[in-house]
């Protein structure tokens, strides 16, 4: 059936890749051409150096300048075949190109239309109002701190060269208790010493006869 409608192969199309690469095989083929005419130009060259003029250097002469046009005809086709291959690459670099432009496009819409719906969850004045509120609660807290942490009795206003004063009286003070006998630091306290201090205590002396008492 495909041999009667002639209906088109199932074969892919070549791609610009598969274009540039055939594309450089033929250049590299007519360049091996150019290479061998160039050899025999050379050649005929070295041969009319040798030769006088006559019928045979102007045969030779014909034969290069055949040679001479074919290289000029391969030359012409492999700038046309090296422009080919020039736009094809062109044209991959700028379809690569676009390919990543596309692709970038996509994901900024995903992205936007992600962000979109993200921020559209979130009510700006609720949080300016939360921020508020954590404010005047952070405000709150260190006013309870500051009254918490208030001394009591205790002066606004203190000197502290009488405080450092009174801390050295007060020091003199400890080192003449440490002077003083424990006996006699609660006299000293109230100026009064006691009465056994210059005459020993006096035993109180018993009458005879109360000695006798209830004995038989």
């Amino acid at each position: 059936m495909n041999r009667l409608f002639g209906s088109s192969s199932s074969k892919p199309k070549p791609s610009l890749a598969d274009a540039i690469a055939s594309t450089d095989l033929r250049i590299d083929s007519i360049e091996v051409k150019v290479r061998k005419l160039d050899a025999e130009l050379t050649k005929y060259r070295d041969q009319m150096k040798k030769m006088r003029d006559g019928p045979g250097k102007s045969a030779v002469q014909q034969r290069a300048l055949r040679v001479l046009k074919q290289k000029k005809l391969y030359e012409s086709q492999i700038a046309q075949l090296q422009q080919q291959s020039f736009n094809m690459e062109q044209t991959t670099m700028t379809t690569e190109n676009l390919r990543s432009t596309m692709a970038t496009v996509d994901a900024m819409r995903v992205a936007n239309k992600e962000m979109k719906k993200q921020y559209g969850k979130i009510d700006i004045d609720k949080i300016e109002a939360m921020h508020d509120d954590m404010a005047d609660l952070m405000e709150a807290a260190n006013e309870v701190q500051e009254s918490m942490s208030r001394a009591y009795g205790v002066p606004d206003e203190l000197d502290e060269a009488d405080l450092e004063a009174e801390l050295e009286a007060l020091g003199d003070e400890f080192e003449e208790e440490e002077g003083i006998p424990s006996y006699l630091q609660a006299a000293d306290a109230t100026n009064e010493l006691p009465d056994f201090v210059d005459e020993a205590p006096q035993k109180e002396e018993v009458p005879k006869e109360r000695l006798g008492e209830g004995v038989v």
